[in-house]
């Protein structure tokens, strides 16, 4: 077995001071964007029963970092923030009038590949909008995401939204055994147009119904991309679902964000979670999404309350990797002044702790050295870390 005391666990890393402080900033900009629009913070532990995720089937239970406590109950790490929400409005929020607005602002911890930017241990924000449906009510989501992602300083993205409840229609319309629909969701989600001919083929849809599958793979835009769809279903589910993402995209201008809104109808999602809109949001030199969300209604029905919700997550982590990428340049903090003092003289140590206190009031961060520095070993302390004022107390008179 090797020494691992060097390292930190595969999917984990330590974060420099100068990331940190852009980290909390971000968070800063995130809560006041967040409780601007009247969410409210919760926190949940970082340390769950892992039958939230499993037992409810909404995780994989090898996806979950697990341990046993001291009675050998099954426990996890937080894996995401949607799950513990619904937990908490489902129970001990369980009283308290519809619609909720929370937020959250904490770490994960899951299995996954990593490389690119993935971390098995990440920092998420999120928002869970609660209790309401509606056109209105996603897209309200959906421009909260992006004002977030704009808030935090990534100004190049594309949002791609789609409408789960619009390949379950044309899944009806084609008459499509449950086996066949899988195959077909999974082979659109990965993008496998070989897949999806040869399985069209094979449920014997015509030329024009396949063609009409590709387009899931294919097609992406604005309103164009909805018009050309209407034109092909005819199941009153799919038919609608266009209506809502037409609806949406006028509600989107609306708020300033069309701009940015590209509709993505194979973008579906897993089988039994999202519910009606989804979407993904992406920037440059990251070649995954920052923001993931849509409406899941069926979630908190597995913690005894019925409420539809909408919500997304962010990571925070990829944001910053996207925004390094992109060319930020994060610049290490220092410290606005240092004060020393000669500990020869009585009373210079006083004097110098007045000063400290002194400047403080006036200067965002100020260094008391305690290490015992001569008044030279400051200057050049002062030099070599950027710090842009020295002050050294060498008489036990008033400072």
């Amino acid at each position: 077995m090797g020494n691992n005391k060097f390292y930190t666990p595969d999917g984990f890393t330590d974060q420099l001071p100068e990331v940190c402080a852009f980290k909390r900033d971000a968070e800063k900009k995130l809560r006041d964007i967040f409780t601007g629009s009247g969410y409210m913070e919760i926190e949940t532990p970082g340390v769950e029963y892992s039958d939230i995720y499993v037992s409810t089937g909404l995780v994989p239970q090898e996806d979950l970092y697990k341990f046993c406590d001291h009675k050998g109950r099954l426990l996890c790490a937080r894996y995401d923030g949607t799950v513990p929400a619904v937990r908490f409005a489902a129970n001990l929020y369980k009283d308290e009038p519809l619609p909720l607005r929370l937020f959250y602002i904490e770490n994960m911890y899951r299995f996954m590949k990593t490389g690119g930017g993935k971390q098995n241990g990440f920092t998420q924000a999120g928002v869970e909008f609660m209790g309401a449906k509606g056109n209105e009510t996603d897209s309200e989501v959906i421009a909260l995401a992006i004002e977030s992602a704009l808030g935090i300083g990534i100004k190049d993205l594309q949002v791609s939204v789609g409408q789960t409840r619009f390949f379950e229609g044309l899944s009806r319309q084609f008459n499509f055994s449950d086996d066949t629909k899988q195959k077909v969701r999974n082979a659109i989600n990965q993008k496998d147009s070989v897949t999806v001919e040869q399985v069209a083929k094979e449920a014997g849809l015509s030329s024009y119904e396949a063609q009409t599958l590709l387009m899931l793979i294919e097609c992406q835009g604005g309103y164009d991309v909805i018009d050309n769809f209407r034109q092909r279903v005819t199941e009153d589910s799919a038919v609608a679902a266009l209506d809502d993402l037409k609806q949406i995209l006028d509600i989107m201008n609306e708020y300033g964000y069309l701009k940015y809104i590209t509709v993505d109808l194979g973008l579906i999602g897993g089988e039994n979670y999202y519910t009606g809109i989804i979407f993904k949001v992406y920037t440059y030199e990251l070649g995954f999404p920052i923001i993931g969300g849509g409406r899941y209604d069926n979630v908190a029905e597995l913690f005894g309350r019925k409420m539809e919700a909408v919500g997304f997550s962010l990571s925070l982590t990829l944001a910053i990797t996207a925004l390094m990428r992109q060319g930020l340049k994060l610049e290490r903090q220092t410290a606005s002044a240092v004060v020393g003092y000669d500990r020869n003289i009585k009373g210079a140590r006083a004097k110098a702790i007045a000063l400290a206190k002194a400047l403080r009031e006036e200067y965002t961060s100020v260094i008391l050295d305690s290490s015992g520095m001569t008044e030279e070993e400051l200057d050049s302390y002062s030099a070599l870390n950027n710090i842009p004022a020295a002050f050294f107390v060498n008489e036990g008179e008033e400072a």
